[in-house]
């Protein structure tokens, strides 16, 4: 059985220790160390990583009393010396024991219950037994559970036997009946737990709540804790200075600035959009009055597959002829037709497009498709311009 050291202490980051088995699967490379403070991943937490004998550990699982560590390359020697990588470890404890201390605050000002935690590695959750939590809510667990990281309980853990155990008021009762480990959040909470956690809750040093969302009936809580939650504080800032800066307005303000902004954005589309309905009026007649007996067809340098569509739908509804548009911006074709005429607009392309390597379909009155070059859209317009003024004059 490997010895657990990060039950020892969470502090320890390097030690001798000898190589007791070591193995290649899958070209993967595994060993099993005589004592080891790896954390395996469990219990919502992931595992550390680090170096025995200078060589990446990958990967840490337990398989049953064994800790397997997954590392890059086998090491030369039994003997070997590993170390932590410390500011993964602290970050995972920071975020474990926040997640604690959440916890304990949910269920001791609106009795929810938590029923997951996932500590990934932007952002942590929980999720607690609540169909809703308001604002107000969240806004008094994240002020309370910051509360409880000022008075700066001291953490601890200890083993208990099943019976000692049933005598502790524990947050959820442990399916393990023997060697069951308690984490004491002094004065808060007692919670049986095989993580690893700071000494005092001062040294989360901050819980900062990001957002809520339903999830399954429940309720998903999104935050980070200490250097997380200061890098996360210090995004926000560049980010609002820089949003100051550029709009020449002070924090405050920025809501507002952006809200007029976000207002005179639509004012302009609106504005926009009937300029465009104008202008395609005005083009649809003239195209009309330019084209063939047989077809409409044009080329556009910087018309998008969207100005392409509303134009043929514009088109087809002022004449019977076959619309046929193209795009070089977007290396895109378009043909459109009334619903009388012949051929299918989709069955078309379906047949022909693979000959002009292009990807697209449609219904019988309109069809889009999309090219990789401009030379091969262009190639397939011909074609179809072609294709349709031989078929007209059959």
């Amino acid at each position: 059985m490997t010895k657990k050291l990060y039950y020892d202490s969470a502090y320890m980051t390097q030690w001798e220790t000898r190589i007791i088995d070591a193995w290649q699967q899958d070209d993967s490379c595994y060993v099993q160390l005589e004592e080891t403070a790896f954390y395996p991943h469990g219990g919502g937490q992931p595992c550390d990583i680090g170096t025995i004998q200078g060589i990446p550990v990958l990967d840490v699982t337990a398989d049953g009393d064994q800790i397997v560590h997954k590392v890059q390359s086998l090491p030369e020697s039994s003997e070997v010396s590993c170390r932590i990588d410390w500011d993964v470890r602290f970050d995972h404890m920071q975020q474990h024991s926040a997640q604690h201390l959440l916890s304990a605050v949910c269920l001791e000002l609106y009795k929810c219950p938590t029923l997951s935690f996932h500590l990934g590695v932007d952002y942590c959750t929980i999720d607690v037994e609540s169909a809703e939590l308001s604002r107000d809510q969240i806004n008094a667990v994240e002020q309370e559970a910051n509360r409880h990281i000022y008075l700066n309980h001291p953490i601890l853990s200890y083993w208990v036997t099943e019976e000692e155990a049933a005598g502790i008021k524990l947050v959820k009762q442990p399916t393990v009946k023997e060697n069951i480990r308690i984490v004491e959040m002094k004065d808060v909470e007692y919670n049986a737990c095989g993580g690893t956690h700071v000494s005092s809750t001062g040294e989360i040093g901050i819980i900062k709540l990001l957002k809520t969302e339903k999830q399954k009936g429940n309720t998903r809580i999104y935050f980070t804790a200490g250097y997380r939650a200061l890098k996360e504080f210090n995004l926000y800032g560049q980010i609002i200075s820089t949003l100051s800066s550029r709009f020449k307005a002070g924090k405050e303000e920025l809501v507002e600035r952006l809200m007029n902004l976000e207002k005179e954005q639509k004012q302009l589309q609106t504005e926009l959009a009937a300029l465009r309905a104008q202008n395609d009026e005005y083009l649809a007649h003239q195209m009309i009055s330019d084209a063939t007996e047989v077809l409409i067809s044009h080329t556009f340098e910087d018309k998008t597959l969207k100005d392409l569509q509303g134009l043929a739908n514009k088109l087809t509804s002022i004449t019977s002829k076959p619309v046929l548009l193209a795009t070089a911006a977007e290396n895109k074709v378009v043909l459109s037709q009334n619903k009388e005429a012949a051929p299918s607009c989709g069955k078309f392309f379906k047949e022909h497009l693979a000959e002009f390597k292009g990807k697209g379909g449609g219904s019988d009155v309109m069809a889009q498709a999309g090219f990789d070059s401009w030379e091969d859209a262009a190639a397939f317009f011909e074609f179809t311009s072609q294709y349709l003024i031989d078929q007209k004059e059959l």
